[in-house]
Order: C-alpha cells, then structure tokens, then sequence
C-alpha cells in the first residue's frame, strides 16, 4: 500500500512505480481473544496473538493497540513497512526499477529497532534473499500484503481489482511464495492492499484465520521528497499504541530510511520503545 495522506484522508497518487491509497476502512471492532492459524506455514496461534473473528465470524481488523501506557511497558509503537509490487510489475523489476530498500533494513538492524514488514508474494519472488534474510532475523516479522497488490474492492484509487472468488487465493499464494523463499513461520496478519476492504471482503478471508492489520499514523512517505516532512507528520501522529505506515520501496518512498533516522531517536526521547505488531495484539488482548 502506497499513501500519501494523512490518517483517513483519501488523496492518493497513481503514480508510474506504484498505485497510492490510505484508508483506513470501514472495519468491524474485533473482540479480544485467540483466533485459528493462517495458512500452513503461518505459526500455531499458541505462539502468535492473533484478535477473535468479529460479528457473524468476519475477519478482525487491528489499527492500534492499548493507548494507555503501562507503568512495566511504558509507551509503545510499531513501526510497519509495506514491501509493495504488483503482479504485473516484472518487467518494470528487470529494466531495473528497485522496489527493495535494503539500506533500510540495514539502518533498523543498526538502529535496533523491531518491525513488521507486510511483503507482497511477488516481492518475494522478486527478492528472495532479501526476504529470506529478514524473515530469519529476529528483530523483524513478515506478514501478508497479497500476491498481486491488487485490491480487494472496487474503485480502491485506480489498483486492479480481485474478484471475489479469488480473494483467498490470492492471500494464499502470498504465502506459498513467501515458503518458497526460505521465510520462517510467517505472520497471521494481512494488510489489505491500499488498505480498502469492506464486509464482503473480510467474510471471504474469515476462513483463513488471519488478522487484518490496519493503522493510524500515515507517515507519508509514498514518492515523498522531503524528509523533514514526512518526519513532521509521523512525530504529529504518534499516540502511545500506534501502527505506522511506512514503506520498503526504494523508487517509490526514496526518503524513508532517512525519516527513520530522524523519528527513531525522537521516539526513543519521548519515552517510546518499539515492538512489533504482534505485541500490540497481544496487549490488545491482555486488555481487562
């Protein structure tokens, strides 16, 4: 998901590198509770905190954790990175557009930060080795942003739709290319491409067991040129619990790693400690 807004406004680009959005949908409040694996090579729920399907057994959807800051935890934040490319974005890839960032990855792993990548399967196949080497670090999780980075409803900013009956399919093949790479135990989380999803499409993936990961910080940072900006609006939008859209993708959001550098020490300075999403969901479901 590409976006170029802030929180739920819709005013998304279609650029030329890739198709822009931020909404945050019109979800359903999920109930606190564990809930059924994802696909095969997702973990045991046992060991991954996942959120109870909602009403009529949809698909819960996440978009922050608990706001208030435990006197043990103190105040958290997740930091998510959307490791975007279309299905169809091949020959864009062999002419030598990047949609990788790997200085990216390497300023988290020097600055010790913890975060959630949400990869596309046709990122993993694209880049193998670089999904391979952050499924298997620690300080990192991969969760699901489809195979094709085509939208699960219609009219989401101009991205090719999937048809219904496809939906889990789609999801699904994320996954086997993700086993395919060599990623370990890969999140039950999806995010949504450009995070458009209505009731219809939460019933169809109700079966997979997966939690849809939302948000509610956007940072910005989608073919954005200044830095300083981009860092504004993260630092404006952060609240104790937050989800933070970034993005992994060096042609389309060239001034990210930039922006990390910048927001991580402030965070770091306002008393933040930085999890991953999995922990937010796992406090969101210690909550009384």
């Amino acid at each position: 998901m590409i976006t170029l807004v802030r929180r739920a406004t819709a005013l998304c680009v279609l650029g030329a590198a890739l198709t822009a959005c931020g909404t945050t949908g019109a979800g359903q409040t999920p109930r606190p509770a564990p809930s059924a694996p994802a696909p095969s090579s997702s973990p045991s729920p046992s060991r991954t905190p996942t959120l109870a399907p909602g009403p009529a057994g949809l698909t819960p959807v996440f978009e922050h954790g608990p706001r208030t800051a435990g006197a043990k935890d103190g105040k958290t934040v997740a930091l998510t990175f959307d490791a975007d490319m279309t299905a169809d974005q091949g020959p864009r890839a062999a002419a030598g557009e990047r949609f990788d960032n790997p200085e990216l990855i390497a300023t988290l792993r020097k600055l010790k930060v913890p975060a959630t990548v949400f990869m596309t399967g046709r990122w993993a196949e694209e880049y193998p080795d670089e999904a391979r080497s952050i499924g298997r670090d620690p300080r990192f999780e991969i969760a699901n942003h489809s195979y094709s980075h085509y939208a699960y409803t219609d009219d989401c900013y101009g991205l090719p739709t999937v048809s219904k009956d496809r939906m889990r399919s789609d999801l699904e093949r994320a996954y086997t290319a993700f086993e395919k790479a060599g990623v370990p135990n890969p999140m039950p989380y999806f995010r949504f491409p450009g995070g458009c999803y209505d009731k219809a499409a939460l019933k169809e993936l109700s079966a997979t067991g997966v939690t849809a990961v939302q948000w509610d910080v956007v940072s910005g940072d989608a073919f954005a040129t200044d830095a300083d900006a981009v860092t504004r609006q993260v630092l404006d939008g952060v609240r104790p619990g937050s989800v933070v859209v970034m993005h992994c993708t060096r042609s389309a959001a060239p001034v990210t790693e930039e922006v990390v550098r910048a927001v991580v020490p402030e965070l770091r300075r306002r008393g933040y400690r930085f999890v991953k999403v999995s922990e937010l969901v796992g406090a969101t479901n210690g909550r009384g």
